[in-house]
């Protein structure tokens, strides 16, 4: 695991990133794809932690990249699982995402597109959401943990800002692969872009992202140039 701040780990399962949030206990923040638990588990036994310490899953949305593992762990560790309910309502009926999307028209994510996205299914391991949360919800992990609704990646998707670490866990509002770019894929583009701003605005000095490196000293006013 990669240590980004006091209380947030990143690991990196691939193509995609999950992330950890340590405060008496583990909180999971995404899965990665189906069959990634063991390599959740190992990266966290390899940083000297206990996998049996995670005590719940938080999911930035439902796509099979983020969600892919989370019935396989919630079953395993008998654990809550929690995201926004227009995305919770996806994955308690074994749904990805909404089609058609909207693809992003940069080389990269052209390519992205047709290796993970363009043949692969549109459906995640069925799991009940135990709670749904809603923008503006803080949740008492490490300080204060808020939700933030950023549509547009996913009609449910959400970030979350690490108050007291001044860190932004990002999701897929947009990625920082090669630099930062819009996500490889929208269900609706024009909002995931409304949705980009709408987080720069809030105070953090650091984002971490679904895919991608992270974006240190200065992240909010770096992505609001960058998007603006």
């Amino acid at each position: 695991m990669k240590q980004i701040s006091d209380h947030v780990y990143q690991i990196s399962i691939g193509p995609v990133n999950a992330f950890i949030i340590e405060d008496n206990g583990l909180t999971l923040i995404d899965t990665g794809f189906k069959d990634s638990k063991g390599k959740i588990f190992s990266a966290i036994e390899k940083s000297g932690k206990n996998p049996g310490d995670i005590k719940q899953i938080i999911l930035t949305h439902s796509h099979p990249d983020h969600s892919g593992s989370a019935a396989d762990i919630k079953n395993t560790l008998r654990i809550p699982v929690h995201m926004h309910f227009e995305d919770a309502a996806l994955v308690e009926m074994g749904k990805g995402g909404r089609l058609p999307h909207q693809r992003s028209s940069s080389l990269l994510n052209r390519i992205l597109y047709m290796i993970f996205i363009n043949n692969s299914p549109n459906e995640t391991e069925t799991f009940q959401v135990s709670t749904n949360l809603k923008d503006g919800d803080v949740l008492p992990i490490a300080g204060g943990v808020e939700v933030i609704h950023t549509p547009g990646h996913s009609e449910g998707h959400i970030a979350l800002l690490v108050k007291n670490d001044g860190v932004l866990i990002a999701g897929d509002i947009c990625n920082n692969l090669l630099g930062l770019d819009y996500s490889t894929v929208y269900e609706d583009r024009a909002i995931g872009a409304k949705s980009i701003l709408k987080a720069a605005t809030f105070d953090f000095d650091s984002a971490v992202f679904g895919h991608g490196s992270p974006l240190t000293k200065s992240a909010n006013k770096k992505i609001l140039k960058k998007f603006s």
